[in-house]
């Protein structure tokens, strides 16, 4: 089988950023898939599902509720490997487009106070697996070490 884009980046180089991941021509729209990679793959500790579930309910929602972006939103979730997220926007993107966006929904997540949304047995399949205040926490971290003073080298992937 032919290897995928995404395993075709060197992930020792790759740093906590804002990356386009993929673009798709559907149907004659272009949709941009962002790679939000928020540790450094291979050399930081992976995030807990806790909070990785936790900031998924509430980027979504975030997102979703967003004035600009409420009907280009087509996902949000996280990577396999516990990194990152991805988040699919309708449109022909490219990462610096998405920075204000990014940097808002850090800001929002990681100042969030309150009952997580969807975080109920009716709404959810795993409600019990939310960590609030570690998710602020790597929110917060991710903001202010990466997304405040983002540079050129974490919006574009490695060579």
């Amino acid at each position: 089988m032919e290897k995928i884009a995404s395993f075709t980046i060197d992930h020792n180089k790759l740093l906590p950023g804002i990356y386009v991941s993929r673009q798709d021509n559907i149907n004659g729209q272009i949709i941009t898939t962002f790679d939000i990679r928020m540790t450094a793959p291979n050399r930081e500790p992976v995030m807990n599902t806790a909070e990785m579930h936790t900031i998924e309910h509430l980027a979504a929602t975030y997102l979703r509720n967003h004035k600009d972006y409420k009907d280009k939103t087509v996902y949000f979730g996280p990577m396999g490997c516990r990194t990152g997220f991805y988040l699919i926007l309708a449109g022909d993107l490219k990462s610096k487009d998405i920075v204000p966006l990014v940097t808002e929904l850090y800001r929002f997540m990681s100042e969030f106070e309150g009952e997580v949304p969807g975080a109920a047995a009716k709404d959810c399949g795993n409600y019990l697996d939310m960590n609030l205040p570690m998710a602020r926490f790597i929110s917060k971290k991710f903001l202010t070490e990466v997304l405040e003073n983002i540079t050129e080298e974490r919006l574009i992937y490695p060579e």
